[in-house]
């Protein structure tokens, strides 16, 4: 019996773990101080009244012989796949049932999608990147190259023609840098993919909190991409559902690799690896959907946006660069005085208590910058740019 060996390429813990446990020794050796989150990107607000209704619907039915659900089809159930189709055509993306597939979020799709590709395949990814687009190849041990996303292109990096990938990883709004292509930006992404025979993997899990309409939702808002790309979409921040587990993967039916159709092979894949996600859970997504659900659901969608326009009005007063803060929860940030972000980490958790998440731990270009997050409590938010103005004012 041979282990992976490329376990042992893995960095040794994930980085949102390093974070918790920083800010937990700290907490500990400083029982007296209030640390204030801005770090990890879960949601505080609770799931929408609508979502709740629907749920406790579905416990009940689920307590009768007529209602009950056992097994349920392991792509999802048609009422959330047409709700979802619906949702897409508001914004003016057609898709067909058939290529929706639910699933229990984003990033466990991310990474089983891999379960489709050779092994032999060159990954192409953004630095910094969302730390799972990397971890999940090196344990399959493939060929990673980068992409450089910096402060001269504004963290949104354009094909190069001299670099040949066969499987491309974008995510906007960006996690961790906020930064939002544009439609020309992700025009020149499925030109190339389609050029070189390539496959875009793209994280739209973000795309709830787009509010400009000259700026892309769907990656196949752009013509050509249903050729070339898989997107990943998630309820959590959608709606709420870190803890509750919902999500959903598109496939298009003209998405096909040397003579074989992805979705086919998707499916496949999911009827012999995945149960499906839970009729309870999956009732309360369709809610998200309903009008009553979308007042509800834009509701909180605002309250965490009002606090990206806290962080991001706060940081224009001392004068510091960033990206995010519009269209995205996120704001990335220069660290000041040429700090680096482990170094600026450990400044602003002793001397403000305020905890946001090392620029490093998304990759080299990331060492001088600094993730903070719009998901926390208002009144900590609140309190939090209060401190950080006395910080560095």
């Amino acid at each position: 019996m041979n282990i992976n060996k490329n376990y042992q390429n893995l960095e040794d813990s994930y980085l949102f773990s390093t974070v918790a446990r920083k800010q937990r020794e700290f907490q500990e050796a400083n029982p007296d101080k209030k640390v204030i989150r801005l770090s990890i990107g879960d949601v505080t607000l609770p799931l929408a009244p609508a979502v709740i209704e629907a749920m406790h619907k579905a416990v009940d039915e689920m307590g009768t012989k007529e209602g009950f659900h056992g097994y349920g089809p392991e792509q999802g159930y048609d009422f959330l796949k047409q709700s979802i189709q619906s949702y897409y055509a508001s914004h003016g993306t057609q898709l067909e049932t058939d290529e929706i597939f639910i699933s229990d979020g984003a990033k466990s799709d991310v990474g089983n999608i891999l379960d489709l590709f050779s092994q032999d395949n060159v990954v192409l990814v953004p630095d910094p990147v969302y730390p799972v687009y990397v971890d999940t190849n090196t344990m399959a041990g493939r060929k990673i190259v980068y992409m450089n996303a910096n402060e001269e292109n504004g963290f949104l990096p354009l094909p190069d023609a001299s670099v040949k990938a066969d499987i491309i990883y974008l995510c906007s709004p960006n996690n961790p840098t906020g930064a939002v292509y544009d439609r020309d930006g992700l025009k020149a992404w499925v030109d190339y993919a389609l050029a070189n025979n390539a496959i875009l993997l793209f994280d739209a899990a973000y795309e709830c909190f787009v509010t400009s309409d000259d700026l892309p939702r769907s990656i196949y808002e752009i013509e050509g991409a249903k050729k070339c790309a898989i997107e990943f979409c998630s309820f959590s921040k959608t709606a709420g559902f870190t803890g509750t587990r919902c999500g959903y993967t598109v496939v298009p039916m003209e998405l096909e690799f040397d003579g074989v159709k992805m979705n086919k092979m998707w499916l496949r894949r999911q009827t012999t690896k995945f149960n499906g996600v839970p009729y309870i859970v999956q009732r309360g997504a369709a809610a998200v959907f309903t009008e009553e659900g979308m007042a509800q659901i834009q509701e909180n969608l605002g309250y965490y946006q009002e606090n990206a326009r806290i962080l991001s009005e706060a940081l224009d007063e001392l004068g510091v660069w960033y990206t995010g803060g519009k269209n995205s929860p996120y704001i990335w940030l220069k660290c000041p005085n040429g700090m680096e972000s482990w170094e600026f980490f450990d400044y602003l958790l002793e001397n403000a208590n305020v905890v946001g998440t090392p620029g490093a731990g998304f990759g080299k270009n990331g060492k001088n910058f600094f993730r903070l997050t719009a998901f926390g409590d208002r009144e900590q938010t609140i309190e939090a740019v209060e401190r950080i103005k006395k910080l560095l004012g």
